[in-house]
């Protein structure tokens, strides 16, 4: 292959993989509760610990915690809602459970320890459904009345945005390190 064709394949190669990025596994790593971690103790608010956080598809969740004192159970929203852990969708006890998001949407996380939901010990992962900042279409006057959604930041963390970034640098550098190889060759 002759060096415009490499050029030329790498550059296509660049270009796709800088358009598929947004849904690429290069996640974020987001220790739930950040220094308190997974606990009743100290009055950590997870619903505001998560609307601080723009998740996105490929993030990691972890839940840090001492597993003789506590669990974490992905549920339901119904069953997040009533700290319901009869019927949890998974159950993690290692203490230190690393949750990468996969699907858009609500994930429901919860402690099953007796008395510990109640407490607060629960979070709802959101991973936005619309990732675009263009308005929603306004609903018909035949529609039923909208529930407002909470407000969650558009920006990504500061650790998120920096991860991604990295990520987006090393697959940078391996394409242009194959340009480079297939000069040499």
């Amino acid at each position: 292959m002759g060096f415009a064709a490499t050029v030329t394949a790498t550059v296509l190669v660049v270009v796709t993989m800088m358009t598929m990025m947004p849904e690429m596994a290069l996640g974020a790593v987001y220790k739930v509760g950040d220094a308190a971690g997974w606990t009743i103790i100290g009055g950590v608010d997870y619903k505001q610990w998560a609307a601080t956080k723009t998740f996105q598809l490929g993030d990691v969740i972890v839940f840090e915690y001492n597993s003789k004192f506590h669990n974490v159970m992905r549920v339901s929203h119904e069953m997040y809602k009533s700290c319901n852990v009869s019927r949890p969708i998974e159950t993690h006890t290692s203490g230190n459970d690393s949750i990468t998001i996969q699907t858009r949407g609500h994930h429901f996380f919860l402690c099953g320890v007796p008395g510990h939901c109640q407490a607060g010990q629960k979070v709802d992962i959101n991973v936005q459904r619309l990732t675009s900042t263009a308005a929603a279409p306004e609903p018909s006057a035949l529609a039923s009345p909208s529930v407002p959604i909470a407000h969650t930041p558009t920006a990504p963390a500061p650790k998120a945005a920096a991860s991604r970034v990295s990520a987006g640098f090393e697959l940078l550098f391996l394409a242009l390190s194959v340009l480079v190889i297939g000069a040499v060759a």
